[in-house]
């Protein structure tokens, strides 16, 4: 009796382990595991080597903040496509504000470059939330916005390394304790984030608006306020993964993170948040973002040629979604079987 009493909540938790998306988290991080041994075994110097260990947990991590904020987003069932645009124009402009400012603290360039994200996420989520315009819509139009106004403002010129402090750019690539400073920030945001969705009552309504909007209405959810909110995070987080960008390469131009909006989204789903919005936690999401850019160095080490490396990712999003369809269909037959039963 006593052997029974123990086993069955052994296999509650893991029921409710597993129920709560886990299982999905361990399958990408398994995948991501798969694929860092496959190009370890092919090229040692992948993952054995002070830049291969580097930059295996380095070059994700301004990629990580721009998907954690797009998680928050794709949570409300919207979604931001300018994150790349926000990136690359905070980018250029933490690098104009050393080279016209000599002598500019560092950390006022920094707070600077989050607040204009915030800014350019306010706008965003303004339009979305109170002209109640389609998210994709609007962050398709901001998209083209913002990379004009960063092609407008940076002409034909580029910021070079030459033009920031040192004290700076040796940031891009400080480590502690083998690991780059920039992906402890990284990690620090995505502690901060996923303690924010799962604690706090602002957090947990999210995941209700993308449930159901018009329930969440009836409900009386500050649903205007909560889609506002989650557009000035993926702002705030593209800001300053566009300091990263800056301190990480040194160099910037006009088209500087081209297309990380796509990475970023791709990045979420892969990690099991659900398009429709409601479902999935940033940590799925940081797997997927730390997936998508491994697989990226990897293939080629692997001899997969560039169409193929993009089919793979490709594949990876569309199964992704099809799992999160199956998973919904599967979800929405036991609620009908249970009612039935009742």
């Amino acid at each position: 009796m006593s052997t029974t009493a123990v086993i069955a909540p052994d296999a509650g938790r893991l029921k409710t382990f597993l129920s709560g998306g886990r299982m999905r988290e361990l399958g990408i991080l398994l995948a991501l595991i798969l694929v860092v041994v496959a190009a370890t075994a092919k090229n040692p110097n992948f993952l054995f080597s002070g830049d291969g260990w580097r930059d295996l947990l380095l070059t994700p991590a301004p990629l990580l903040l721009v998907t954690i904020g797009q998680a928050f987003v794709i949570i409300t069932r919207n979604v931001d496509i300018s994150v790349g645009s926000i990136v690359g124009l905070t980018a250029y402009m933490t690098g104009w504000l050393f080279a016209t400012f000599p002598g500019i603290p560092i950390v006022v360039v920094v707070v600077a470059a989050v607040l204009f994200g915030a800014l350019l996420g306010l706008v965003n989520g303004a339009l979305v939330a109170f002209a109640k315009v389609p998210a994709m819509v609007i962050t398709l139009g901001t998209l083209y916005a913002f990379r004009g106004i960063n092609v407008l403002w940076t002409g034909s010129n580029r910021i070079n390394p030459s033009d920031m402090p040192k004290s700076f750019l040796g940031f891009g690539t400080a480590q502690f304790l083998t690991i780059p400073l920039l992906t402890i920030v990284a990690i620090v945001v995505l502690l901060l984030a996923a303690w924010y969705l799962k604690n706090m009552r602002s957090g947990r309504e999210l995941y209700a608006i993308g449930s159901d909007p018009e329930a969440a209405n009836l409900y009386g959810l500050k649903t205007t306020r909560r889609v506002l909110t989650a557009f000035i995070v993926s702002g705030t987080l593209s800001g300053l993964a566009g300091v990263f960008y800056a301190a990480r390469y040194g160099t910037v131009d006009s088209q500087a993170a081209t297309g990380w909006e796509f990475n970023a989204i791709g990045a979420a789903v892969i990690g099991g948040v659900a398009i429709v919005g409601g479902v999935g936690t940033v940590w799925g999401a940081a797997i997927g973002a730390f997936l998508l850019i491994t697989i990226n160095r990897a293939l080629p080490i692997l001899g997969i040629p560039d169409f193929w490396q993009q089919a793979v990712v490709g594949v990876l999003i569309i199964g992704a979604i099809v799992l999160d369809r199956v998973l919904a269909l599967r979800q929405k037959r036991r609620l009908i079987e249970a009612r039935d039963e009742s």
